[in-house]
């Protein structure tokens, strides 16, 4: 090993938390080094949130343009797949960094390419592709920001298959004549609903009663409904007991419970995460490799004084979103500890990631889109407050009909009878992401119901559901 090279902060990890920690950090005038072993900008850019919403746009746009009276029969063709897939690959860089190196580079981040592991206290060693070593040395902070991985089940023949994960889903350089999704997340229902839109037979086999089941009930099953409508078949209650493949490219196998057997041309498995922490030294610090990372509010790992974790490596919220948050709490509480000013810890303070737990705001971008913030009822009960949910059609609202002809949608907000404040809302229903952010201020800012009756929906839109769901809360 080289002489150990010092900075302020060392992020291991450049995905958008690792970025969003080091934008953080240099904006307070610490000396920052960034470690990526692969590209940076990491999987949102990449392989999740970027691509897939390209692949998304244009099979949303046009189901949304085929209920538009004067259009329809404009939309009714197959879309331009090979566009669809250029734009995919505009979007990615074409799978290159050069941007989000140069965007470090101008705000005086160091970008050290290579594996990097914890190397004892406030310690990070890189190993480069051309086998260079270095030793990075943190006066006041290491964050770990190394995101998670895809979760291949331990089923007979399955790994052996060559099976689809999120990142060959979505970089995928043609559609699959026939397309096996096992799993019912957001990963299953987003790509279902892409590649059948692109041309693909898609099948969906999900273990347990439906999709997207950590959202309200009712999301998954418009999804599902939209989907078998557009030809994809949606089966659940079903596992998989085994894959037949002969090597990687020819027609892959699924043998379910019971002996059914369906073939297709590509299998996708979106079962689950696991964190990358396998090997980044946890072992040398008195940490667990491979598992999740325990952190405080400021995402400070307890006992560890030096040591963060930001994203989805904290297991608190494995959204990209949520990780950019906690890289500006915990970048924020860095700045404040290395200047020796006392921390705002205090609920929804400068360096305390209360969101996480309070008001997490997810979209999926499906044909309708679910969007949903904060505790959705159940989750609320289980948590023990006196809650009542409030349900509306979102077809009856004015500007949902002059949206889309044969509109369908559903609204929940979940109330606190004893504050007087929402915990949560659920919007599913085309358009129905941009409804979302004024919720997350609602749920975020706990805005007591009766000034919220002062909020005014502007009509005719369909964020006039707002005023629908006061007034049946009211009676």
């Amino acid at each position: 090993m080289t002489d150990a090279v010092e900075y302020d902060v060392v992020v291991l990890g450049g995905g958008p938390a690792g970025e969003n920690v080091a934008d953080r950090t240099r904006a307070a005038g610490l000396s920052t080094a960034l470690v990526e072993s692969e590209l940076v900008g990491g999987e949102c850019s990449y392989w999740a949130c970027v691509p897939s919403k390209a692949l998304l746009r244009p099979v949303l746009a046009r189901a949304d343009a085929r209920r538009v009276p004067g259009l329809a029969g404009a939309a009714e063709g197959p879309l331009d797949t090979a566009a669809v897939l250029a734009h995919r690959d505009y979007w990615t860089g074409n799978w290159k960094d050069d941007g989000q190196i140069d965007w470090l580079d101008s705000i005086g981040a160091d970008v050290y390419r290579g594996h990097g592991r914890l190397y004892g206290v406030r310690k990070v060693a890189v190993t480069s592709p051309e086998g260079e070593h270095h030793v990075l040395s943190a006066r006041h902070a290491v964050v770990v920001a190394t995101g998670t991985r895809a979760v291949i089940p331990d089923v007979p023949g399955m790994a052996g298959a060559g099976p689809w994960t999120s990142r060959e889903a979505t970089s995928a350089p043609a559609a699959p004549g026939r397309l096996l999704i096992v799993g019912g997340s957001v990963v299953a229902a987003e790509m279902a609903t892409a590649w059948q839109g692109l041309g693909s037979q898609v099948t969906v086999l999900v273990r347990g009663s439906g999709l997207l089941p950590r959202m309200e009930p009712f999301a998954g099953e418009l999804v599902a409904d939209a989907l078998r409508e557009a030809g994809a078949v949606v089966r659940t209650g079903v596992a998989v007991e085994a894959v037949v493949r002969d090597g990687s490219t020819g027609p892959v196998t699924v043998v379910l419970e019971g002996g059914e057997l369906l073939e297709a041309d590509e299998l996708l498995v979106a079962t689950g995460r696991a964190p990358r922490t396998e090997d980044i030294g946890l072992d040398t610090v008195g940490l667990s490799a491979g598992q999740w990372i325990g952190v405080d509010d400021s995402c400070r790992v307890p006992g560890h004084d030096w040591l963060y974790a930001v994203g989805d490596v904290n297991h608190r919220a494995l959204l990209t979103h949520q990780g950019k948050y906690q890289a500006r709490i915990a970048g924020a509480a860095i700045a404040a500890r290395a200047a020796g000013v006392p921390l705002d810890t205090g609920p929804w303070g400068a360096h305390v990631a209360t969101a996480d737990t309070r008001a997490v705001p997810q979209v999926v971008f499906t044909d309708p889109e679910a969007a949903a913030v904060g505790l959705g009822l159940a989750e609320a009960e289980r948590a023990g407050h006196r809650v009542r949910a409030v349900d509306y059609d979102l077809s009856k609202v004015s500007g949902a009909g002059l949206y889309a002809d044969g509109y369908r949608g559903r609204a929940r907000m979940v109330v606190d009878l004893d504050r007087g404040i929402l915990l949560g809302a659920t919007f599913v229903g085309p358009g129905a992401a941009e409804l979302l952010h004024a919720a997350t201020v609602a749920v975020a800012g706990e805005v007591p119901l009766e000034r919220l009756w002062h909020a005014v929906p502007a009509f005719p839109t369909i964020s006039e559901i707002w005023l629908r769901l006061l007034e049946t809360y009211r009676g």
